[in-house]
């Protein structure tokens, strides 16, 4: 357990201090590759929490992906280490910025995480461990699943039952995320029609 805790401590340390990176440092490039460090110290706490599928695809959508799609962006941009020109768009941003750290906050602290009944939560455990391996029927029975239907059930499904059906509000808020990085890092490469920059 002990070791368990340093290692969150290390990838804790890492993500925050490359997300305040990300905003501090006016370096685009820079900022993209601790954009990178941050993606990587979120799978590595997936992987403390036994999700080893959502790290994997951590690191390929995001860090395969997204994070090198920016970088692209950053490298296409003409004048890059101007960055960018003040605007009045600031202040809003800022007030913006503030609000959604405020509700992010809020939900954080009123959230019940614990919300999947007892009974849900081990279903959604042995779906997991059916991905990486074959349960046994003795397995399942340990586990409370007696009935033969539901081993049936339980041996039969996998993480894509459970993206498209339990959870497929999540699923698609995920791919709604990745649309907006995408959108997001063309218009980082658009050209500025006002200065002829990017």
């Amino acid at each position: 357990m002990l070791f368990q805790d340093v290692v969150f401590w290390i990838l804790t340390v890492m993500a925050i201090g490359a997300a305040l990176g990300v905003v501090l440092v006016k370096d685009l490039f820079r900022a993209a590759l601790l954009l990178v460090v941050v993606f990587m110290a979120v799978s590595g706490f997936f992987v403390l929490l036994n999700a080893e599928f959502l790290a994997v695809v951590q690191v390929l959508i995001y860090v395969g992906a997204i994070a090198i799609l920016l970088i692209f962006a950053v490298m296409l941009t003409k004048d890059v280490q101007h960055g960018n020109q003040p605007n009045r768009l600031q202040i809003p941003s800022v007030v913006f910025a503030s609000l959604l750290l405020v509700s992010l906050i809020t939900v954080a602290v009123d959230t019940k995480w614990d919300f999947l009944p007892a009974e849900q939560q081990e279903r959604v455990e042995l779906v997991q461990t059916n991905a990486v391996t074959t349960l046994t029927g003795e397995a399942l029975t340990e586990s409370g699943v007696i009935s033969p239907e539901e081993q049936a059930e339980v041996q039969g499904a996998g993480l894509a039952d459970l993206l498209i059906g339990d959870y497929v509000l999540p699923f698609e808020a995920v791919s709604l995320l990745l649309l907006a990085a995408l959108i997001g890092a063309l218009v980082l490469v658009r050209p500025n029609p006002g200065t002829g920059r990017g």
